[in-house]
């Protein structure tokens, strides 16, 4: 069962409140707060669409950029062994430390 889904590249969260009878969620990794609700699965997902549409017509409206979901880089604190042990792979493979972590990464995704 997926939790999430995705409309121009944003992701929201699927949830749903037996005491309430209702699917809500919000905009996953961003900052602004984009939440949406449903009394079904496709009235949450009009009302998600919705959500982001308006957050991208306020954003033109205002001439700022949205704010986007990834950027393509993050910090990982993996020890000074293993940062070592991967430095010595690399350097032994003739690629670079992010070449091997994103080789290994997508091995595993």
């Amino acid at each position: 069962m997926k939790n999430t889904m995705e409309y121009k590249g944003y992701t929201g969260s699927v949830e749903y409140s037996d005491e309430d009878g209702v699917f809500f969620g919000k905009a996953q990794f961003i900052r602004a707060s984009i939440s949406y609700e449903g009394c079904d699965a496709e009235s949450m997902r009009r009302d998600f669409h919705d959500g982001i549409d308006d957050y991208l017509a306020m954003c033109q409206d205002k001439n700022i950029a949205p704010e986007q979901p990834f950027k393509g880089s993050f910090n990982v604190r993996v020890g000074r062994n293993l940062h070592r042990r991967l430095a010595i792979e690399a350097v032994q493979r003739g690629i670079s430390l992010n070449s091997l972590i994103i080789e290994r990464l997508e091995q595993h995704v």
